[in-house]
């Protein structure tokens, strides 16, 4: 019991600590807590803004997780190179297998909060950074400091590997075990597609709570599974940002650190005016 309760302290220690080692940095080629504070000191504002004014007609089950899900999958290199568009001349990031499903709700804040900054203070903040601070504002989690100035078919997690393979994985990137667990705990709000699980699911091994696994069969029937149908990921609470992620998984039923996460900065990036190409 008490080591759960230490996982679950981690997933808000790391959030609290989400730059109290870097903060006021006076170097332009790191991250650092204040970075607009004067080239456009109302950037955590307008990006606010922008997003309660998205999350009114849509509904937050879809901006939230999205917003959260696209965050980590561009800091697997946290340069904001997910968000470009393919063109006929140039794959891109985005148009990789792993990144298909990834929601346009998530994608469609980031590009308005970018048209608005773009307003304010042109080519000063970059699309990295304005995902990186969607991703603390949807949380609500807003007390912890945020690092800025951020100027792979992917070495994204696949939903089938197994522990081992996933501690190595966050090992090559310099993420621990802790981190692992801690950013496993994102997974308490949204849903996945039935064919990310079905593979667990139908296998004898499977080791879900009956009842749960028994209404999870109910709307992914096998072998029939349809690619478009979608499971809560937490069955508890499956649109409020919590804790039952780590409750349910006793029942059987790290968002700082990947932040830093091959960070270009400095003269190393581009600040795009539009965060779908390139300037």
């Amino acid at each position: 019991m008490g080591h759960v309760l230490r996982i679950i302290a981690i997933l808000f220690v790391l959030f609290n600590h989400y730059s109290v080692s870097f903060v006021n940095s006076s170097s332009s080629t790191s991250l650092s807590v204040g970075y607009y504070d004067e080239s456009c000191p109302e950037v955590e504002n307008i990006i606010r803004e922008e997003l309660m004014r998205k999350m009114s007609p849509v509904p937050r089950n879809i901006t939230i997780p999205g917003t959260l899900r696209l965050f980590f999958h561009d800091c697997y290199g946290c340069d904001g190179s997910v968000l470009i568009l393919p063109t006929d001349e140039n794959n891109s990031e985005r148009n990789a297998s792993i990144n298909l499903s990834l929601p346009g709700d998530a994608f469609d804040i980031v590009d308005k909060s970018k048209a608005a900054l773009e307003r304010e203070c042109p080519g000063v903040v970059s699309c990295s950074d304005i995902l990186a601070i969607l991703a603390r504002e949807v949380t609500a989690w807003r007390w912890y400091h945020l690092e800025c100035n951020r100027g792979r078919d992917l070495l994204m997690p696949k939903s089938d590997e197994n522990i081992t393979i996933l501690i190595r994985g966050f090992e090559e990137i310099g993420l621990s075990t802790s981190d692992l667990v801690t950013l496993s705990g994102a997974h308490t709000i949204g849903f996945t597609h039935c064919k990310e699980f079905s593979g667990r699911i139908f296998n004898n091994y499977c080791a879900l709570n009956s009842t749960i696994r028994e209404k999870v069969i109910q709307g992914c029937p096998f072998p029939n599974i349809d690619d478009t149908v979608v499971e809560a990921l937490d069955q508890v609470t499956e649109f409020v940002f919590d804790n039952n992620y780590y409750k349910s998984l006793r029942q059987r039923k790290a968002m700082v650190k990947l932040g830093r996460v091959g960070v270009n900065t400095g003269t190393n990036g581009e600040i795009r005016r539009d965060c779908k190409k390139f300037n």
